[in-house]
Order: C-alpha cells, then sequence, then structure tokens
C-alpha cells in the first residue's frame, strides 16, 4: 500500500475507532453483563461460560480461546486484517481485566440487558468500522465462506444459538433468554454504528416526464438523477428511467414530487446497506446530471 497522508490518516482514524470501540466493549462486558450472568455470543461468550468453571480470568480466557483462531487465520486471511484483529482482541482483554475490580453498574438484569447490549454493539461496531473484529468465531466464519462458500452471517449466528443454548441449559432459561435479546440488540447497534442511523434509499422512477420530474427533485432536494431510457413491452411507449439515492427524511418530500406529477409514474424504494464513491447533492450545480445509457 502505496504511503500517503491520506492512507496515514485512514489508518490514525482506524486505530482510534478499535481501541475505543474495545474499550467500550470490554466496560459493557464486565460492568453489566457478566455480573449479572448475561452471556456474549462467540469466542467471548464461551470465556465467560468457562469462567464461572475454572480458577482463570476473564480478560485471560478471551486471549487464550482466540489464539488458535488467530493462527488458524494466519496464512488464509489478509495480514492486514489479522493485524488488526489481534490488536483489537488484546485491547478489549487488557481493558477486561482493568474493568473487573470496578463497581458494577446495575444489578437490574432489564437494565443490564438494554444498557449493556447497546454499548457492546456500539463498540463492536466501531471495532469493525476500524477494520478490526473482537472474535474468532468471525475469522472462523470467514475462512468457511472462503473455503466452502458458508454465509458468514449464518455461521456466526448457528455458533451463537449453541453457546445460548448451553447458557440456558447451564445457567437456568432466564440468563439464556436475556443473553439471545442482548444479542439482538447488539446486533441492531452493530448495523446502526456501521451504516449510521441516517439510511439511505435507492428511487427508480419510470415515467414519460422524465427531464421535468427530476428538475423538481433538483429543485426541492437538491438532488441530482440518472437517466435511463426504456420501452414498455406492451405499449411499446418509450419511457424516462430516473434513479437517485435520498435519506430517510427526503421520502416523504419525493413522494409528493410524485404525486404531483401530472404524468403517472412507476416507483420503487429500497433500502441501501451501504454507499461506495462518490454521492452528489450539490445545491450549487446549475445543471442535471445525465447519462445515456442506450
Amino acid at each position: 500500500m502505496k504511503l500517503t497522508v491520506k492512507n496515514i490518516r485512514n489508518e490514525i482514524t482506524s486505530l482510534i475507532m478499535m481501541t475505543g470501540g474495545a474499550v467500550l466493549a470490554a466496560f459493557a462486558l464486565e460492568e453489566f453483563l457478566a455480573p449479572n450472568d448475561i452471556f456474549d455470543g462467540g469466542v467471548v461468550g464461551v470465556a465467560m461460560i468457562a469462567d464461572v468453571f475454572l480458577p482463570v480470568d476473564l480478560w485471560l480466557l478471551v486471549i487464550l480461546i482466540n489464539i488458535p483462531f488467530l493462527i488458524l487465520g494466519f496464512k488464509l486471511i489478509g495480514k492486514i486484517f489479522l493485524a488488526k484483529a489481534a490488536y483489537s482482541m488484546i485491547v478489549f482483554s487488557i481493558m477486561t481485566k482493568f474493568f473487573a475490580p470496578l463497581v458494577n453498574a446495575t444489578q437490574d438484569k432489564i437494565l443490564a440487558t438494554a444498557f449493556g447490549g447497546v454499548l457492546l454493539g456500539a463498540g463492536v461496531g466501531f471495532v469493525l468500522k476500524g477494520g478490526g473484529c473482537l472474535d474468532g468465531t468471525e475469522i472462523v466464519a470467514l475462512l468457511l465462506y472462503k473455503k466452502y462458500g458458508f454465509s458468514v452471517g449464518k455461521t456466526v449466528l448457528y455458533i451463537n444459538i449453541v453457546i445460548y443454548t448451553a447458557a440456558g441449559i447451564l445457567f437456568g432459561m432466564d440468563n439464556g433468554m436475556y443473553s439471545l435479546l442482548m444479542y439482538f440488540i447488539t446486533s441492531k447497534v452493530i448495523d446502526i454504528v456501521d451504516m449510521g442511523m441516517d439510511t439511505a434509499k435507492s428511487v427508480m422512477i419510470i415515467t414519460s416526464n422524465g427531464k421535468e420530474l427530476a428538475q423538481e427533485i433538483y429543485t426541492k432536494l437538491g438532488r441530482t438523477v440518472t437517466f435511463m431510457y426504456g420501452e414498455g413491452m406492451v405499449s411499446k411507449n418509450s419511457k424516462d428511467i430516473l434513479y437517485c439515492v435520498i435519506t430517510r427524511a427526503e421520502l416523504f418530500t419525493l413522494k409528493s414530487i410524485i404525486a404531483a406529477s401530472p404524468e403517472s409514474s412507476f416507483t420503487t424504494i429500497t433500502e441501501i446497506s451501504e454507499i461506495v464513491g462518490n454521492h452528489i447533492k450539490s445545491a450549487s450545480q446549475t445543471e442535471i446530471s445525465v447519462r445515456e445509457t442506450l
């Protein structure tokens, strides 16, 4: 990788995110979850269960259980990712040891589940956004995906189901269900941190008055559109196809623009999980971006 000011800035930002996320996740684990027997998934969950039966500190168990996964992924996963994963895991384990002696934040299981899940999700989300990971099971999931094409998300989910089932059997079904609820809260918060709360939506409009509609969208929302041209299969009439990306807050205004159009339109609206590249919204622009697809 070529060393530039931008790359250095990105790596510093990545380091800050991974460090802050690991600290936050460790705080959630030691101050909310572990004291109330609410278990995380993956390696951390296994370490939490083992901690009850073994005379070994939780922070050390997290490191020891993660080591085989790091060794397993050394040759098959990129060295940069592996280095970031190792760094995140080490910071997480050290901070778990640091927070362990502190007074627990709450003994109420509902509060521990909710706030612990939110803080853990935020921490894990920042670590993932920085390019690292805290759990060796994610490495296993990546390896299975590369070798056999198994879904990463489903692999992690199946592993966690086994862990939560074991937690329920060993420590009571209530604790298992609290842990499962915490897992869903954590997953949702991870998505919010990773993608942002202002989820983008892609809009495709098929209409006969594309230029007028595009101008209205640009005037009222400041959004440029991409033009494509199509033809109705039955009517054989030419159609303008407009594509643009908006935020959730702009959706009502866009629907109003479409509804006020004198020409009928067919519109589809879909959720976007990620945008890569330039997303143009410029009020200073005087012309609509047009790309003719022949």
